[in-house]
């Protein structure tokens, strides 16, 4: 009795000690990471705010500490300067990437269309009704460079123009987009909810191209178009594997979570100042933007196709720049947490 005591202790010693083992093979190899972003409180980058206010990333062991600067270029100039471990951002900025030779890809899609709307200032509606009315403008985008800039820059050629017809101005991701309108900084602006949804609401702007919803993004690009995904340089996926897994996990919670979310709920869970002063107002933009979130987390062959080309129309160096767009998305973390 006293033998098979001892040998059942030892084999739970045995079990105990194997899945500590296991535990710890999987845990996260680096739990502080730094995340860039351009313009946290914009509904583009909800699924961030969602799986840091709900706790995800601390269910994960991981300590995000999220910089936010301004606009989705300048979060790609930290990650390859060094400063950032992992941004969520454009897609398209992974392509540019690979064509310059980085190894820079996603490892979750977060939005499925871009949710960018470009509109004309309501004083300018009868000068500006489609884009082709654009050439000479000056156009409010986040930050040049940035996926609002790329988009308008695409209506635009589209409609028969260059990508330099218009000047693009930086007026950021909040209340200072909405003060350059209000002030007449701007003739136009490519710009996201919710800055997009208190222009509307109070009266200053006319939508042109509206691709919060899939028949606008299809309207433009005839398909498909991922938005914002999660992209880290191809070194840290190798070097920290468990860190990337344990990330894409908390967003795809976030995901799953927004997905089944009331309005209320999420304008309830984001921060009082995402609300610009008027909550009624972030409702309706969340229920506008909320059918350009990713359903799976994983970014479709056909949205890669298109964001492509769409590079190769605007700029000069991609044209005839050969990308491996499998190289572009790692999937195998979002089957993962699915």
């Amino acid at each position: 009795m006293r033998k098979r005591l001892a040998a059942s202790l030892v084999f739970v010693a045995a079990l105990v000690a194997a899945l500590t083992d296991l535990a710890s093979a999987q845990a996260p190899e680096k739990t502080t990471v730094v995340l860039g972003v351009g313009g946290k409180g914009l509904l583009y980058y909800l699924p961030l705010t969602i799986a840091e206010r709900r706790g995800y990333f601390k269910e994960q062991g991981l300590d995000v500490r999220i910089t936010d600067l301004g606009g989705g270029a300048k979060s790609l100039q930290g990650l390859i300067g060094g400063s950032l471990d992992v941004v969520t951002g454009a897609y398209e900025h992974t392509i540019r990437m690979q064509a310059k030779g980085q190894d820079v890809r996603a490892v979750i899609e977060l939005g499925r269309f871009p949710a960018i709307v470009v509109a004309a200032r309501k004083s300018l509606a009868g000068e500006i009704k489609s884009a082709a009315d654009l050439k000479g403008r000056k156009i409010g985008v986040t930050a040049p460079g940035s996926s609002t800039n790329m988009l308008a820059q695409y209506a635009m050629v589209k409609a028969g123009l260059k990508p330099d017809d218009a000047s693009f101005i930086g007026v950021g991701g909040g209340a200072s987009g909405v003060a350059a309108m209000k002030k007449g900084e701007i003739d136009a602006i490519s710009h996201l909810d919710p800055v997009i949804a208190k222009l509307e609401a109070d009266g200053d702007i006319v939508a042109l191209i509206d691709t919060r919803t899939e028949a606008g993004s299809r309207a433009l690009f005839g398909g498909s178009n991922p938005a914002a995904v999660l992209y880290t340089k191809g070194e840290f996926i190798a070097k920290y594997p468990n860190t990337v897994q344990h990330l894409v996990y908390a967003f795809h919670q976030a995901l799953k979570w927004v997905e089944t979310a009331t309005p209320e709920q999420i304008a309830d869970t984001v921060p009082p100042e995402y609300h610009l002063n008027d909550k009624p107002l972030y409702l309706r933009a969340v229920k506008a933007s909320k059918e350009s979130y990713s359903r799976t987390g994983v970014v479709q062959k056909d949205g890669m196709d298109s964001v492509y080309a769409m590079l190769k129309a605007l700029e000069p160096e991609m044209a005839t720049a050969q990308v491996d767009l499998a190289k572009t998305f790692d999937g195998r973390f979002v089957a993962n947490a699915k």
